[in-house]
């Protein structure tokens, strides 16, 4: 099976040059870059060496997923963030479990053996946050084993498996519904567990309360799209 590593980037010269090295490019058949319009040489480090980038027309997160799985033909597929957080020895391992059958493989921070950059702290909103849209989601959809961490964009999917689910998410809640819907859809999602480091450089641009209601938003169309489609059976 052909596989593809997509290295998603925006804004991101203060970090990528500290982690470009570690990147397993050799673990993909092709490895390129899906750029958000970046205007500190993110784009010029990454032709430099000679990644090809594909430059969004429409920002969103969202939007990099469909670029990325547009520009390629590969059968199996995994984003990978330089922002400092993600830590590519994984990347292999995602292509792994897909080899070995899973429609979508995702690494995750909140499993046994796994480690969020807020367990420092005795104060977690983020991971409290995300673990209860993750519970809901599971409540909501899930049919197979209990996924520990919906929302990481750092992850694996097969390309029939995209196809199948046809996420239409534009910005970062595009992975919470590619979950919601994979579960939906029985499709078999497996994780492993990862370590999550600190942000390497520049900000993230997901506004805590904004980006809470956008998933909240996201969560209700899940359940009444669900709802529609029992019904209609």
């Amino acid at each position: 099976m052909k596989r593809a590593l997509v290295i998603l980037t925006y804004n991101e010269i203060e970090a990528l040059p500290k982690v470009f090295d570690r990147i397993p490019r050799g673990s993909g058949h092709e490895v390129f870059a899906v750029d958000g319009g970046s205007a500190d040489g993110t784009r010029q480090f990454l032709e430099a060496r000679k990644v090809r980038v594909f430059v969004q027309e429409r920002r969103g997160r969202g939007e990099a997923f469909r670029l990325a799985m547009a520009s390629t033909d590969a059968d199996l597929v995994v984003f990978f963030s330089p922002d400092g957080n993600e830590d590519p020895a994984d990347i292999p391992k995602l292509f792994e479990l897909l080899e070995a059958g899973a429609d979508m493989a995702v690494a995750s921070r909140m499993m046994e053996g796994a480690f969020n950059e807020e367990d420092v702290s005795w104060w977690r909103p983020r991971k409290w946050v995300n673990l209860a849209f993750g519970l809901a989601a599971n409540l909501a959809f899930n049919r197979g084993p209990f996924v520990t961490d919906t929302i990481n964009g750092f992850r694996g999917v097969r390309r029939a498996a995209f196809s199948r689910i046809a996420p239409d998410a534009v910005g970062f809640v595009i992975e919470y519904q590619m979950t919601m819907r994979a579960m939906r859809a029985g499709l078999d999602i497996v994780e492993l567990p990862t370590r999550e480091g600190p942000r390497l450089g520049g900000q993230s641009t997901a506004s805590s309360i904004p980006t809470g209601l956008v998933f909240l938003k996201t969560l209700w169309r899940e359940l009444a799209s669900g709802a529609a489609t029992r019904k209609l059976g």
